[in-house]
């Protein structure tokens, strides 16, 4: 497949795999909308100019980050120990393109970037549950990805100015409890991809690696955690591969 393949699939099956990323990432942008609210508002508390909460919302478009970028531009952290953290928060993504390489290769640069740029944890989760499940790697499938990364890339960026113009009355409120709404997204992410036992052994090990090691600075813990279980998964998935090879 070539590098032009990419746009030249019917218009009506592009279509159709957009709105379906649409209307599947449709119940994590209602579970991210509070998390942007609630940045945009605290953003603007320590200090932050509304044009450079909507540049962070842009540019680096990852919510753990902007919250953590935030916060040490509050306690009046050196520039460069922001973007060294940031990137480390982060560095998950990594993993998350070393997965969906295989299925986007065939893709020019002009898709990659922008896809790369709007990759997060929840538009992750949707794209490799329907690459997997996919019968074949059509030549279309990425549109379906872009769907999903749109979908939350616009509703972050309109909830992050709305956080932002209600700020006051937002963090007055105590954020309203709304953060609350990320665990459960997550949580409800998670639980449907569980479907064998290295998935779960992975989970159990992220989960139980991420609350151990909650108190570590910069959100190292969870990176940790994220590693440890990425290997427990692949060794576990790559031992049950043999045993079904010899039987």
């Amino acid at each position: 497949m070539d590098a032009t393949t990419a746009d030249t699939a019917p218009e009506s099956a592009r279509l159709k795999e957009f709105a379906a990323g649409l209307i599947a990432v449709a119940p994590m942008v209602a579970g991210a909308a509070p998390f942007g609210l609630i940045f945009g508002a605290f953003a603007i508390s320590v200090g932050l100019s509304p044009l450079a909460v909507i540049g962070m919302s842009l540019f680096v478009f990852a919510g753990s980050s902007q919250f953590i970028g935030a916060t040490l531009w509050g306690q009046g952290a050196a520039p460069l120990l922001i973007i060294v953290t940031t990137l480390i928060v982060n560095a998950r993504h990594a993993l998350y393109s070393a997965s969906l390489a295989s299925y986007l290769k065939h893709l020019p640069q002009r898709w990659l970037i922008p896809l790369a740029h709007m990759l997060t944890d929840e538009a992750y989760a949707i794209t490799i549950t329907r690459f997997e499940r996919a019968a074949e790697r059509t030549e279309n499938i990425h549109w379906f990805m872009f769907g999903a990364e749109m979908g939350l890339f616009v509703a972050w960026q309109t909830v992050t100015v709305i956080g932002i113009a209600a700020g006051q009355a937002l963090m007055a409120g105590g954020g309203l409890g709304l953060d609350f709404a990320m665990s459960v997204t997550f949580i409800g992410m998670i639980v449907p991809m569980l479907r064998s036992r290295p998935m779960v052994a992975c989970a159990i090990t992220g989960g139980t690696l991420g609350l151990l090691l909650n108190g570590l600075p910069n959100k190292l813990g969870l990176l940790i955690a994220a590693f440890a279980a990425i290997a427990v998964g692949y060794v576990l998935e790559t031992a049950r591969g043999k045993s079904q090879v010899s039987a």
